[in-house]
């Protein structure tokens, strides 16, 4: 049986603040970075181990992610990997990195840009941007 499942939940701060670019056709694209802490048991001690990883949005999840969040903003993202090749000075390069389709606030209030609040909401999956309909990578933006 040969199928494959490409799904990545997680939730981290972001270690960036957020800034929006636009394709020439207008769509709205981001890159954060996001940390995802996780304490183990060494030994006899307990260490803090730290994931980062780069996330890219588009459409108006992008849109509502610069509008709301910040560096060290809670967020809960859930998308897909992707591998993203290109060649710098003769070598091939590679870079895993996710497409979130979704994405969760997690703020509290007092906690936004501008020391507003920030809304604990859902972003809808922009049919265009999601699994189902047809797939942007950042190959379409000429950055």
């Amino acid at each position: 049986m040969a199928s494959s499942f490409n799904r990545v939940i997680l939730m981290g701060n972001l270690t960036r603040d957020v800034q929006v670019r636009y394709t020439p056709g207008g769509t709205a694209v981001t890159d954060v970075g996001m940390a995802m802490n996780e304490k183990r048991k060494q030994g006899e001690e307990w260490v803090d181990e730290t994931t980062f990883v780069d996330v890219t949005l588009w459409g108006r999840t992008a849109e509502v992610a610069a509008e709301y969040l910040s560096k060290g903003s809670p967020l809960f993202v859930e998308g897909r990997l992707k591998l993203d090749t290109w060649e710098k000075d003769g070598q091939k390069q590679y870079k895993l990195k996710v497409v979130g389709e979704r994405i969760q606030l997690l703020g509290s209030k007092g906690e936004g840009k501008g020391g507003g609040s920030t809304p604990s909401y859902h972003v809808p999956e922009n049919p265009s941007f999601g699994s189902g309909g047809s797939s942007h990578d950042e190959d379409d933006v000429p950055f």
